[in-house]
This record gives structure tokens, C-alpha cells and sequence, in this order.
């Protein structure tokens, strides 16, 4: 059970990746029926928790706090000392030793631990990533693997769950390791409901390669954002590609073009991954036959389905079904 939710932080702690934490797991959503999380921020480190912007964070340096929390969450800032082109800390490891020993032994216990962008650097410096799949900002991948030979690191992918330690890569990614974090312990609807307030997507396909080369496109009045709410809302029918290039005004070449330029993916597999989400819902929310829901979600078969559920969630839909529909419902 997801309850108790504790930030640690250091010198020269990210404002935006502390939003994030703050924001999934700090704000009182109980009027919208979702979840109240018992949150807490403690300073990581005897030092000041300062930001790169100026001010100061005045937290308690309370590491007790970190003993019975369900899940640790190390934002980005003040991690990685020596990070190539970046200064992000003036605390010395040694003096960051109680948190590492609080960080293995919550993830000894059971508890989860995840880090946002460079974060991921105090969980390798805990020992947390030798063995493990990771991953951190792209920028920062090369110099994340080079202290860590042993671990895996992954710099394409938005976040890694490799339980109990998850990893994010940067900024935004945070957002969708803790929306991620939330759709495994409570459910798609408790994300979901946490998204829509946030004015975020749920999910978001691809993984980092898309943004290294280039920035995600602007939101213009000929994007295709109209016609992804549309398909959205068409799951269930035959979205044949070069009929949706013909709705979208386009030839099929151009269409798989800026498909690829507005999604990080092709329009086969950016459909397919809309199935698989739709497909969650209805198998927590619904005692319907799988074969069923992949008729309803426009898979045409449960095989084809299993197949796509498998390769986006590494898990089958009945087992998805079983984990999920045993859930308590949230107050």
C-alpha cells in the first residue's frame, strides 16, 4: 500500500523535480476522491538545502523519517559530484553516508526507492544500481555508466522500473515515473484522476532518443493533436494508416513523417500502445472476457492483444488482471 511518501534532499536541489514530487504526492486531492499520501520533505545531508536559483530550503535534517516510508523519492540537484559540465554539489559523499544506509536498508525491508534525473547518482553512490537496469538524463547517461560499471544504463527510455528501485530520466520523465509509480500500486483511474489535475498525459510513448537531436515540436494550429483525440475515441474500429493520412489531409508519406515528429513513434505502434492503455482500464474495471476487451479495444483478438500487452507492460492481460482487480478500491 502506497501511504507514506518521503522526498530526502541535498544542496542544490532542482525547484522543478521537487515540484514534481511535491505535486504527484503532496497535494490534497481527497475532494476529487483520490488518495491523500503522507509526504514529507527531509534534508538528505547536515548541510543547507540551497538551490541553484538563490533560495534556501528550510527542511528538518530528520533521516528517522526515511525508516518506515513506503517510497523514497531522491529528486535531481545536488547528486552527482564531478558530473561533466555541471558543479551540482559541495556535499562530500562521506557526509552523505546515513542517507545511503537509510536507502539500502528501506529497499532491504521492501520500500520502494526511485530517483528523478540525476538523482540517480546518490542511488548509485548507495550501491543501489550495481546489477540493476537505470537510467538518468541523456547528457548525464555516459558519465552515470562510467561510475557505475556494472550497471545497466539505459539512456533512450523516460524511466526504468527495475523494483524496488526506479530511475527517471530528466525533467519531465519525473512526472511520468511518478504517475507510473501511482498506476502500479493504485490503479490507472488514481493516475489518470492525478494527470487530469496535474493537465498532464497519463503516459507518454517513446523514450528519450526522441529529444536528444531536437525539442518536442510546438502546438500549432495544423498538428495532429486533433486527429490523436480522435483516434483515441476510435479505438475500437479500423484505423487503417492511409485512411487516417486521407483524414488528416495528407499524403501517406508525409502523415508517417510528422506522425513520427509529433509522437517519437509510427502510427502502428502509437495505436497499438492506445489499445494496451485501454485495454488496463477495462481489465480493472470490468469482469468482461479478454477476448472481449480486445474486441472492444479494437485488437480484434485476445492473441494479438496478449501479444501488445506484453511487449509494452512485460506482463500478460490476465496477470495484469489478477494484480489489479484485487486492489482495494480508494476511498
Amino acid at each position: 500500500m502506497l501511504q507514506k511518501v518521503v522526498a530526502p534532499l541535498l544542496p542544490l536541489t532542482e525547484a522543478f523535480e521537487l515540484g514534481v514530487v511535491c505535486e504527484v504526492f503532496g497535494f490534497d486531492r481527497t475532494d476529487d476522491g483520490l488518495p491523500r499520501y503522507d509526504f514529507t520533505l527531509v534534508a538528505g545531508s547536515p548541510d543547507p538545502v540551497t538551490t541553484r536559483f538563490g533560495y534556501s530550503i528550510d527542511v528538518p535534517y530528520d533521516l528517522d523519517a526515511l525508516d518506515d516510508a513506503d517510497l523514497i523519492v531522491v529528486p535531481a540537484g545536488g547528486t552527482s559530484v564531478g558530473v561533466t559540465g555541471a558543479s551540482v554539489c559541495s556535499t562530500e559523499p562521506p557526509r552523505l553516508e546515513p542517507l545511503f544506509e537509510k536507502l539500502r536498508a528501506a529497499t532491504a525491508r521492501g520500500a520502494r526507492v526511485a530517483s528523478l534525473c540525476t538523482g540517480a547518482f546518490v542511488l548509485g553512490a548507495a550501491g543501489l544500481l550495481d546489477g540493476r537496469r537505470c537510467t538518468t538524463h541523456w547528457r548525464h547517461a555516459d558519465e552515470l555508466a562510467a561510475r557505475h560499471p556494472t550497471a545497466r544504463v539505459d539512456p533512450d527510455v523516460l524511466y526504468i522500473d527495475d523494483d524496488p528501485v526506479l530511475t527517471s530520466a530528466g525533467t519531465s520523465a519525473g512526472i511520468d515515473l511518478c504517475l507510473h509509480i501511482v498506476r502500479k500500486e493504485q490503479g490507472s483511474a488514481v493516475a489518470n484522476g492525478i494527470a487530469r489535475r496535474m493537465v498532464v498525459p497519463p503516459h507518454r510513448d517513446g523514450g528519450q532518443a526522441q529529444y536528444v537531436a531536437m525539442p518536442l515540436p510546438a502546438c500549432t494550429d495544423d498538428s495532429l493533436a486533433p486527429l490523436l483525440d480522435w483516434i483515441s475515441a476510435h479505438l475500437g474500429g479500423d484505423l487503417d494508416v492511409t485512411a487516417l493520412a486521407e483524414k488528416a489531409n495528407m499524403s501517406g508519406r508525409t502523415f508517417a513523417r510528422r506522425f513520427q515528429a509529433e509522437t517519437g513513434t509510427t502510427p502502428a505502434r502509437w495505436i497499438a500502445d492506445q489499445r494496451v492503455l485501454a485495454a488496463q482500464g477495462l481489465l480493472e474495471t470490468t469482469d468482461l472476457p479478454v477476448e472481449l476487451v480486445a474486441d472492444r479495444v479494437g485488437f480484434g483478438s485476445a492473441a494479438v492483444m496478449r501479444a501488445h500487452f506484453v511487449r509494452l507492460r512485460r506482463t500478460t492481460p490476465q496477470a495484469y488482471r489478477r494484480t489489479f482487480r484485487q486492489m482495494e478500491p480508494t476511498a
